[in-house]
């Protein structure tokens, strides 16, 4: 339980600097393409990270601990295939998500995105891993504060657009189940590395495909990028792969659709913009959906006897 918690905070940590960066994201966008910014940003991200494994590796070695390094030809193998299959479903999913931001409003982008915390339990079922019974509950808890948090009343209704998102909440479903694949496999900011070295030749073949960035609208948008591609992508799905070693898939994205509430809390602090009761009690709910996914479930039922 020490080990897991321990992964469920990393994870939540993720969450933090995916919610803090929404600003971030959201400049950017005004000012380059969605390609043009993941291009930007996934390079950054490969570069953060050679020095921590160059690290990482050099105090292995020093230590006598397991090698950060793939050792053998199967062992790379190995982390390209985790890195081809994480990173392109990475990529597909952040792609889509930008696309489908065009034509809806943040608060249902968000809340659209996020009911990968109901697919992927059901994909689980569906891949032979089922999930413990009050994780269903905890999920219905998660989207209901989730629908609380993003959705204003009456103001929801599906347009034609909304299958772009649909699409993109089932590829970060499916990037959640491959990195639960694939990270016990290899050492987790390898994987992260290779995931975002995926990420960055594929969204620099769609941006001189599709977009045409000027250097004034790069230059422009540096800020954004840097900060996302350091922090977001380089730090956050870093603790993303760390983390989903010792966290099950639905209770790993529970704790990162917690990005939606530091999303709309960092607003409220940096932006000044004010948050409901509707949405206070939304997000307390998710919060709540998480942390009662983490207590077993025979330490509750012996505290109901004795009470």
């Amino acid at each position: 339980m020490k080990k897991q918690t321990r992964h469920l905070l990393m994870l939540l940590l993720a969450a933090f600097l995916w919610g803090t960066t929404f600003v971030a994201q959201s400049l950017g966008a005004e000012l380059v393409g969605p390609f043009t910014y993941l291009m930007g940003r996934s390079w950054i991200a490969v570069v953060v990270l050679l020095p921590v494994i160059a690290v990482r590796a050099r105090a292995a070695a020093r230590n006598g601990g397991k090698p950060v390094l793939p050792q053998t030809p199967a062992q790379r193998k190995q982390l390209a295939l985790g890195g081809l299959v994480c990173g392109s479903a990475l990529c597909m999913a952040s792609a889509s998500q930008q696309l489908g931001m065009a034509n809806a409003s943040t608060a249902k982008a968000g809340f659209i995105t996020a009911l990968y915390v109901v697919l992927v339990p059901i994909l689980s079922v569906v891949l032979g891993k089922r999930p413990e019974a009050k994780i269903w509950a905890c999920v219905v808890i998660a989207v209901v504060g989730l629908y609380l948090l993003c959705i204003k009343p009456g103001g929801f209704a599906l347009a034609a657009g909304d299958g772009v998102l649909l699409l993109c909440a089932f590829l970060f479903a499916v990037q959640i189940l491959c990195v639960s694949h694939f990270s016990p496999l290899a050492d987790g900011v390898c994987l992260s590395w290779a995931q975002f070295l995926v990420v960055a030749v594929e969204s620099t073949v769609l941006m001189l495909v599709l977009e045409a960035p000027t250097p004034a609208s790069l230059m422009a948008a540096a800020g954004a990028i840097a900060y996302a591609g350091v922090f977001s992508s380089g730090v956050a799905y870093t603790l993303q792969i760390l983390g989903q070693e010792g966290v099950p898939p639905a209770l790993a994205c529970m704790a990162m659709s917690l990005e939606s509430v530091f999303s709309a809390l960092s607003g409220w602090v940096v932006l000044g913009e004010s948050m409901t009761g509707r949405e206070l009690f939304g997000g307390l709910l998710m919060f709540g959906a998480v942390l009662l996914a983490q207590l077993p479930m025979p330490s509750l039922c012996r505290k109901s006897v004795r009470g």
